[in-house]
């Protein structure tokens, strides 16, 4: 197919409207993925077109989900309709009875607000107040650090000394291979 300003407002407007892929647009508007991919490569018009329509897509998507968080963090409302059929005594046109109403009742359920979504939000929107993870410190005895930074050796027996300075030796080596 010929590139056209036509098939170009076709192609953004299914990018616009959903999450189609590459191949159901291209099949939608009858070209191939290769023709759409030379377009791309080829026209700068087209790919800014086709990154344009993206972005107006992405925008759409981000506000629905905000919507939709607002929802599930505040709850909300739906109304259910039951409807109770019963046969009228006609028949239609394909044989068929048709049905009456006999009774419908709409109720209002409430659907109550999600802890999972309160606490996704808390800990993104005010994380120095909401975290959710814990933090652990610990020390040594009497509050001291459990690894001293400095070791006073005099106060260590001989075999101490070898061990520290074995591991001092084990510690050298690894750091220089």
């Amino acid at each position: 197919m010929k590139y056209s300003k036509k098939i170009v407002k076709r192609i953004t407007d299914l990018i616009r409207a959903d999450s189609f892929t590459i191949a159901e647009i291209c099949a939608k508007v009858n070209i191939s993925e290769r023709c759409y991919y030379e377009w791309q490569k080829e026209n700068a018009e087209f790919a800014e077109a086709i990154k344009s329509a993206k972005d107006c897509f992405d925008e759409m998507l981000l506000a629905e989900a905000k919507k939709s968080i607002v929802k599930k963090v505040k709850g909300y409302d739906v109304e259910e309709v039951k409807t109770l059929y019963v046969d009228s005594g006609k028949v239609g046109a394909a044989g068929a009875s048709v049905p009456k109403i006999k009774e419908q009742t709409k109720t209002t359920k409430h659907i109550q607000p999600d802890t999972a979504s309160i606490i996704f939000v808390l800990t993104n929107k005010a994380p120095e107040e909401w975290k959710n993870r814990i933090n652990s410190e610990i020390t040594g005895k009497e509050g001291k650090d459990l690894i001293p930074q400095q070791i006073d050796i005099s106060v260590l027996s001989e075999e101490e000394r070898k061990v520290l300075l074995k591991v001092g030796e084990n510690a050298l080596n690894a750091q220089n291979n």
